[in-house]
């Protein structure tokens, strides 16, 4: 019976929307509490504190629901239309995560998971959770358990069929279910992403420092990004896609699940002088639905302002002056530093 109803699980899955589903125990990463603590302890984690809370959560799904037999594992694609690299020789527009171009994944993937837990209840008596980025789950160790794909030089999920453009959610559940063959490495010698990254924010192959991630710094930090680390952001505004986009095994990326993953021709290569501006209202109307709204217009347009001061473009500097006395002074400081960039330019 388990075997019929997880074949019937993965049709139902793929039927959703979701590239892939495999099965794995809670219990089958016991590597993650000591690679989790190393993590830790190199301060890696940089303002994240909650990384640093609730660790036996965090290091052990066992622990997080005692009952759960079994994880399902799922990964959706959202493989851009387009190359995300090709703003970022647009000095006067802003780069802005592929995920983050259009509707907010986790709203729409959760949905999806919720839909194939009730379907699961509907075929079987049992119980279930799920998760999508928002609880301590090591979702990418979990993955590689259970046969998703593996953590690839960058700490991304990887995979031979779809690359590494795709969100991944979980179901746990007290079904014990049939589970799938671990994942290996296939990066081989490949240094692609490590390679690529603008502020060097890997110590070693599958090892991230996020203090020096630019996706770390333009969404969870907050406050003043270090100076030498502001002229290595370029102009990325929200995120970085610069080690996914550079992953050889792309070449086989599937079609994004669904069209609110498509990017909103506004959000692709934005123009950085009216980012700039934008008050809080604005902020909101434009980033609406978007994960972007989540880090507020102050983060926002401080990131633009690092964007402006390493443009080159000194028809840019009134904008950035404009804002050196904003009543923010993370973005006065930012204002600041921009107008005085691009002062040197004469």
């Amino acid at each position: 019976m388990t075997d019929a109803l997880k074949s019937l699980l993965v049709s139902q899955a793929l039927s959703e929307g979701f590239v892939a589903a495999r099965i794995c125990r809670p219990w089958d990463v016991p590597e993650v509490p000591g690679r989790l603590e190393t993590f830790l302890e190199a301060g890696y984690h940089g303002q994240m504190g909650w990384m640093a809370e609730r660790t036996h959560w965090r290091g052990d799904p066992a622990a997080l629901w005692p009952e759960a037999r079994s994880v399902i594992m799922l990964a959706e694609s959202y493989t851009p239309e387009h190359d995300p690299r090709e703003v970022l020789a647009q000095s006067d527009r802003g780069a802005i995560s592929v995920y983050a171009q259009n509707r907010d994944y986790h709203d729409m993937v959760k949905k999806r998971l919720k839909r194939l837990a009730r379907w699961l209840i509907a075929e079987q008596d049992c119980e279930v959770k799920v998760f999508v980025d928002t609880a301590p789950v090591p979702e990418k160790a979990l993955g590689q358990a259970a046969g998703l794909g593996w953590q690839g030089k960058h700490t991304n999920l990887v995979s031979q069929d779809w690359g590494n453009w795709a969100f991944i959610g979980s179901v746990f559940t007290t079904l014990d279910l049939p589970t799938d063959a671990a994942e290996v490495d296939h990066c081989g010698s490949c240094r692609s992403c490590l390679d690529v990254c603008p502020t060097d924010a890997f110590p070693a192959p599958y090892q991230l420092d996020a203090r020096r991630c630019i996706s770390y710094l333009t969404i969870e930090h907050n406050g003043p990004v270090d100076e030498d680390l502001r002229a290595l952001m370029g102009n990325h505004i929200y995120g970085c896609d610069d080690c996914l986009a550079a992953c050889p095994w792309n070449k086989f990326a599937v079609a994004a699940s669904d069209i609110r993953y498509g990017a909103r021709d506004e959000l692709k290569a934005p123009k950085l002088a009216e980012l700039a501006v934008l008050d809080d209202a604005e902020f909101r109307a434009l980033f609406s639905g978007s994960a972007v709204k989540r880090i507020g217009r102050n983060r926002f347009v401080r990131n633009v302002l690092y964007a402006i001061g390493n443009s080159k473009d000194a028809s840019l500097r009134s904008i950035a002056q404009g804002l050196t006395d904003d009543t923010d002074p993370t973005v006065a400081d930012a204002a600041r530093w921009a107008s005085g960039r691009l002062g040197t330019l004469g």
